[in-house]
């Protein structure tokens, strides 16, 4: 009975504090991750580093149980543009090899704030009104998916 009850609780606070399961809802990060896929949420990820250009994130939306997948294209301090569907970083075009469908996006410049990062998802192909994407605290990021 005890090393039942042990297992149980090494297993709740694994899941609660270490890695969050999670489904993912939604096209945005396609064809990266899945829409219906399973995941889990490495929540240690940031615990002695900073959340940098290219890593993919969780974000915390409202409460703990809405969260959003994105990847960080811009740190504090940089600039994000887009024209004609190419990602501006500081007047440079960036390098997206995750990047598989068109887009067709514009945007005009805007500089990332102080203890902030600048998110968006891989799936760009559908119109940008129809996105969530933007400046995020890095106080939101939970985490970072495990695969």
């Amino acid at each position: 009975m005890a090393r039942v009850l042990a297992v149980a609780l090494l297993a709740f606070i694994f899941f609660k504090f270490v890695c969050i399961p999670f489904r993912v809802k939604g096209y945005s990060m396609e064809p990266t991750y899945r829409n219906g896929g399973i995941n889990l949420c490495f929540k240690l990820k940031y615990l002695f580093s900073t959340p940098k250009r290219g890593d993919v994130v969780t974000v915390r939306l409202a409460g703990e149980k809405v969260m959003l997948l994105k990847r960080i294209v811009a740190t504090e301090g940089e600039t994000v543009e887009f024209i004609n569907g190419k990602l501006l970083i500081n007047g440079k075009k960036l390098d997206e090899p995750y990047i598989k469908l068109p887009c067709e996006w514009n945007l005009s410049p805007r500089k990332v704030e102080k203890n902030k990062v600048y998110v968006i998802g891989d799936n760009r192909s559908v119109p940008i009104e129809r996105h969530n994407f933007g400046q995020t605290s890095i106080k939101r990021i939970t985490g970072v998916p495990l695969w």
